[in-house]
């Protein structure tokens, strides 16, 4: 591999988590969300235009707009850890790794990647390099699959990887909509809010939109999203009339996923509906677009289109139940490697070990 001055002989190989999520700017200001802005809507799988095209609209138009904009978004919402995103994925990945040093018998090393902005993708992968990784799990943090954003994990990932000499074992977490662990989680936690004040008329689902072209060219995360608010409201055993599903987040004047959060919040509003609950099943980590957006804008919108009560289900974040969720998750997809065999002997691993390394340096090795 590429840089391979960390590589010894009797190195102790080890499986290695990758976490990622979408990324945050590093700070809620104008220059740093432009050159998050930039990453992020420069990926092809993000806006599928042509590129010539689309250069001119995102520095002529879009990144000389939104970044003040939206920085003045964020700044409603940072924290004293900074960004809620990435304060909460990193205690994720804490939490998942001290839950996976207890149960794994071999060595295992978690890192976090964000597709764009810090930390990097590029960079976690280094550091699960440096830690001898020869197994590897990639686990974007995204329930429903999407190209614009699993598949653009992997473009990351794999790019990253050409530069390396030596590859590792790889696989990769692409979806978990409809795992009963993840769906069960999910409506425990609505189920705890109603424990403690009853429930609203109506929930709502909402979920992150994506252009409806994006659908129609056989991207199967519209489909996921259904499924996955379809087995949460039977968990919750709720009538057809009780919850909605609805798509935010839309960008730009082409037609999105329908129908849109604001939209229908307004709908069931003027109609007569006085409280609604919203949870937002595709996030794995509250963020701009669910503390901002669904908790703010979208709060305000309801209230005043006539709606008298809003209340936002959080999202799972790093509760104990939704780390245990991760876990099995990482457990099932990382199955029959030997890191995780219940014989795995570390006495014995570093025997042999010790001994592959007296072996090359008698064949000339240096280390």
């Amino acid at each position: 591999m590429s840089g391979g001055d960390t590589f010894t002989h009797d190195q102790e190989p080890c499986l290695g988590i990758l976490l990622t999520n979408l990324g945050t700017p590093d700070a809620p200001h104008a220059k740093e969300v432009r050159r998050y802005l930039a990453e992020f809507l420069w990926d092809p799988r993000v806006v599928e235009l042509p590129r010539p095209l689309w250069w001119l609209i995102l520095h002529g138009v879009i990144l000389r707009v939104r970044p003040a904009r939206s920085a003045s978004k964020y700044q409603k919402v940072w924290t004293p850890e900074g960004s809620p995103l990435l304060a909460i994925t990193r205690r994720q990945a804490v939490a998942v790794a001290q839950r996976l040093t207890q149960t794994c018998p071999g060595p295992v090393k978690v890192a976090l990647g964000m597709r764009y902005g810090n930390p990097s993708i590029a960079a976690a992968l280094h550091e699960l390099r440096d830690a001898g990784v020869r197994r590897l799990l990639v686990f974007p943090l995204y329930p429903q699959y999407s190209a614009a954003t699993t598949a653009s994990t992997f473009d990351a990932v794999a790019r990253e990887l050409t530069t390396w000499r030596w590859l590792p074992e790889w696989r990769m977490i692409t979806h978990y909509h409809d795992k009963p662990e993840y769906i069960g989680a999910v409506a425990d936690s609505v189920m705890a809010l109603w424990g403690r004040e009853g429930p609203a008329e109506r929930l709502l689902f909402s979920f992150h939109g994506m252009p409806k072209r994006s659908l129609l060219a056989g991207d199967p995360y519209h489909c996921e999203c259904h499924k996955t608010a379809r087995l949460v409201a039977e968990h919750l055993e709720l009538a057809s009339s009780d919850w909605g599903i609805a798509f935010q987040s839309r960008f730009g004047k082409e037609e999105w996923l329908k129908p849109y959060t604001s939209d229908l919040l307004k709908d069931w509003a003027k109609a007569g509906i006085n409280s609604v609950d919203v949870i937002c099943p595709g996030f794995s980590a509250d963020c701009l677009e669910t503390l901002e957006e669904i908790n703010e804008e979208n709060c305000e919108l309801f209230l005043k289109a006539g709606g008298k009560q809003f209340r936002y289900i959080p999202s799972l974040n790093d509760s104990d139940c939704h780390i245990a969720v991760l876990v099995k998750l990482i457990l099932t997809h990382c199955s029959g490697w030997p890191e995780l065999m219940p014989e795995f002997d570390k006495t014995a691993a570093a025997k042999a070990r010790q001994a592959t390394r007296m072996r090359a340096q008698a064949m000339g090795a240096e280390r």
